[in-house]
């Protein structure tokens, strides 16, 4: 059994090393999706996951995928297509385009775990200045592609990207990549996309000792 939070009580959490191995990661249930609970949840390497009629569940999955700015693989025609003056790049331009459009259904899944409550408690954080987004435009001005995440320190919580377009969410990564604002990247869980770009996993004591030192 999992621990059941209090939300009528200051935000806390169990040691993530109590997390379960069966759903990898599963650490606790209820709690809030409020600024105050997000932030203790971030801060130590804990996220929430969850889906429609699910209550609130926290997760610190061990490995960690991450990605390190200097491992960031890009491919010659990622290269070649960020040469091109096909799109704009901006940051935080409509973050709740973005989020909405990470949320929406897709080819490969039933459901989204972006309900509505998160989208709420994200946009909440992004008024706060702690969520942020990387947009993707083509020429007719629509958002072809896109990722947000939570920003503390020097660490950088990927939440969702999504593409409408070939690479357009490799764009963006490209992006905040560059701007060198990141020297750790939080990935989750893996991908093979993320693998193809670099990502690879990091063991929790080495993960949690990173963020100590680089989310301030």
């Amino acid at each position: 059994m999992i621990p059941w939070l209090d939300p009528t009580k200051a935000p806390y959490f169990p040691d993530t090393r109590k997390a379960l191995d069966e759903p990898s990661g599963l650490l606790a249930a209820g709690g809030k999706l409020s600024i105050d609970w997000l932030l203790v949840a971030y801060r130590q390497g804990i996220f929430p996951w969850f889906s429609h009629n699910e209550p609130i569940l926290w997760w610190s999955p061990a490995p960690r995928v991450v990605l390190l700015p200097e491992n960031f693989h890009q491919s010659k025609n990622l290269i070649k297509l960020s040469r091109q003056n096909r799109y704009q790049l901006t940051h935080n331009q409509d973050f709740k385009a973005v989020i909405e459009k990470c949320a929406a259904p897709r080819d490969n899944q039933a459901d989204t775990w972006i309900v509505d409550e998160m989208i709420d408690a994200y946009l909440a954080m992004h008024q706060a200045g702690l969520a942020h987004s990387w947009e993707c435009w083509n020429h007719d001005n629509e958002l072809v592609g896109g990722l947000y995440g939570i920003s503390l320190g020097k660490v950088f919580f990927g939440e969702s990207m999504f593409s409408l377009e070939t690479s357009t969410s490799k764009l963006c990564l490209k992006y905040l990549v560059d701007s060198g604002a990141y020297r750790l990247i939080d990935c989750q869980l893996p991908t093979e996309h993320l693998t193809s770009l670099g990502a690879t996993e990091m063991d929790r004591h080495e993960f949690e000792s990173m963020l100590n030192k680089l989310t301030g």
